[in-house]
């Protein structure tokens, strides 16, 4: 049984490669990912905070 293997070419092979480390790193990475998803969360908390504040106030009635 033969089976033919087709590989991108080395340029090709590069990118790909370059794009997983840095999805590696990431992931992965204690100094790198941590710190950008604590400040990824802090923007989105600020978000629906600012949000949630934004609403405007319903209006008294006097009777």
């Amino acid at each position: 049984m033969l089976l033919l293997f087709w590989f991108p070419p080395l340029q090709e092979q590069a990118r790909i490669v370059a794009i997983l480390d840095k999805f590696d790193t990431l992931t992965n990475s204690i100094t790198e990912g941590l710190p950008r998803e604590i400040e990824l969360r802090q923007k989105q908390y600020e978000y629906y905070r600012d949000l949630l504040f934004s609403f405007p106030k319903p209006e008294t009635v006097s009777n």
